[in-house]
């Protein structure tokens, strides 16, 4: 008596992920932007505490008003991410991207913090 011959299910490949890619972070124009901004803008904070003298409080507070917005963006992207992860049940990374964006979002407070403060000091 002859057996059935076994049939295993077809491979399935998973999809191609277009673009490039570093590790799970897709590589986009405005991710280029915000990084650049961020390394910009702490660069120039460094400048300013290590070589400017005079008139340093309203360049430290330029600089400390781009890290904020960098920063406010990525907690903003941080949230759409967790909205993207939660509807398709991802949970860990909706938890993730929970604590990255808050944290970011708490960075970002402290840097328009810090810019105001600046601000009202330099105006006295």
């Amino acid at each position: 008596m002859r057996t059935p011959p076994v049939r295993t299910p077809p491979l399935q490949t998973p999809p191609a992920r277009r673009g490039r890619y570093l590790g799970p972070l897709r590589i986009t124009p405005a991710v280029v932007l915000v990084a650049l901004a961020i390394v910009g803008s702490v660069a120039f904070i460094l400048y300013v505490v290590f070589r400017v003298e005079d008139e340093q409080i309203p360049l430290l507070g330029a600089g400390f008003g781009v890290l904020g917005a960098c920063f406010a963006v990525i907690a903003i992207g941080a949230v759409f991410g967790m909205w993207r992860a939660a509807s398709r049940a991802r949970t860990g990374r909706a938890f993730g991207l929970a604590i990255i964006g808050g944290t970011a979002g708490l960075v970002a407070i402290g840097c328009f913090t810090f810019t105001a403060l600046a601000t009202l000091v330099w105006r006295s």
